[in-house]
């Protein structure tokens, strides 16, 4: 078993090109939702939970919480910045495990308090950021004084990825959720950015310095979204991708924003642009199927997400999404390089995270 792990180290080195020497900085900080959580929501009450079979198929330890087959993005960018392990979820840190950072991320949060509350506890990105505030504490105590912890966390890279839920589990779901009848999209986006506005400048006014934004992706591709709007399964759902466009080009003006306060290094992701590149030529990314979860059932196996124990299909590097929802490790493979180092011009914007750790 020993020599098994090894061997799976040395394969994930090999494909990230990694040899062991001092990552690029000292600590990851990660803020998100289910498409980065690894572990967060294990032990509350919460549907939005990943920690059984067969989630984890391919990750070394098996479920972890990681809602994916294998790696997250958040995973193939920690490698790319040269940490020898995973960043772990904050929820286990413990001392001075938290110096080089932890994953605060929770499956079914959103930017909005409320959103995701259909699907029981789950910690949004204002719990998040209270997490957060906490760590900073512990991290003055085990640095000694606020200058020191502030001069450690200015070389962190965070990142930071909400809103997919403020759309999927919020305003696309009209009978549990008034948002849609209170605001068309534009005033939903506006208020989204408001709000995100805010946290965010919590994040920088306790230490965050360089902080990548992740865009929301093409949720409107999304098996689940297929299974419920697409009339032939294949083509995308135009007015939810519609909105998510508005919120991430509201997003794009924020890192002007916040790139106008002293040391800050603020960027943006394009997950949406990285996606839609994927789809419109999977084959040249090594994949085949992009309209089906690999585990789940119904129309596009998408309508039910992935049971317990649920045999998934066996070709899984062939496939965009995992379950009803997330992306495969494949494609978290490919989102996660590009997100590092920009393949595009429009991939980041002002720089990839590559750029970013060297700010």
């Amino acid at each position: 078993m020993q020599g098994l792990k090894l061997l799976i180290l040395f394969t994930l080195s090999s494909l990230f090109g990694l040899a062991r020497t001092a990552p690029q900085v000292p600590c990851y900080f990660i803020f998100g939702d289910s498409l980065v959580d690894n572990g967060n929501n294990n032990n509350i009450a919460s549907l939005a939970r990943a920690n059984y079979p067969p989630y984890g198929i391919d990750f070394p330890d098996g479920p972890s919480g990681r809602f994916s087959n294998g790696l997250t993005t958040v995973d193939v960018i920690s490698k790319l910045l040269g940490f020898n392990d995973y960043i772990p979820p904050c929820a286990s840190v413990n001392g001075d495990e938290l110096l080089a950072g932890c994953n605060f991320a929770s499956a079914a949060a959103g930017i909005r308090d409320e959103t995701g509350q259909q699907l029981g506890a789950r910690i949004s990105f204002g719990g998040q950021l209270r997490n957060y505030q906490t760590a900073v504490q512990q991290l003055v105590d085990i640095l000694g004084d606020e200058e020191s912890a502030a001069n450690h966390l200015s070389k962190c890279i965070f990142s930071v990825g909400m809103g997919s839920n403020d759309y999927l589990n919020n305003y696309f779901m009209p009978t549990i959720y008034a948002t849609s009848r209170q605001y068309n999209p534009q005033q939903y986006a506006d208020a989204l950015i408001t709000q995100y506005s805010q946290q965010i400048r919590i994040l920088y006014n306790y230490g965050a310095r360089k902080v990548a934004l992740i865009g929301v992706g093409q949720v409107g591709c999304s098996p689940n979204e297929l299974a419920q709007f697409s009339q032939n399964g294949v083509t995308c759902v135009d007015r939810i991708n519609n909105a998510i466009q508005i919120f991430n080009q509201k997003l794009m003006s924020l890192v002007d924003q916040f790139n106008t306060l002293p040391g800050a290094h603020f960027t943006y992701i394009n997950a949406y642009g990285i996606f839609a590149d994927i789809l419109k030529n999977p084959a040249a990314n090594g994949l085949r199927v992009t309209n089906r979860g690999c585990c789940g059932v119904g129309r596009n196996n998408g309508q039910v997400t992935c049971l317990p124990f649920q045999t998934p299909c066996s070709n899984r590097h062939e496939y965009m999404f995992w379950d009803a929802f997330h992306p495969t490790e494949a494609a978290n493979i490919i989102i996660g390089k590009r997100s590092y180092s920009a393949q595009s011009s429009s991939d980041a914007y002002p720089v990839d995270i590559r750029r970013l750790a060297l700010a």
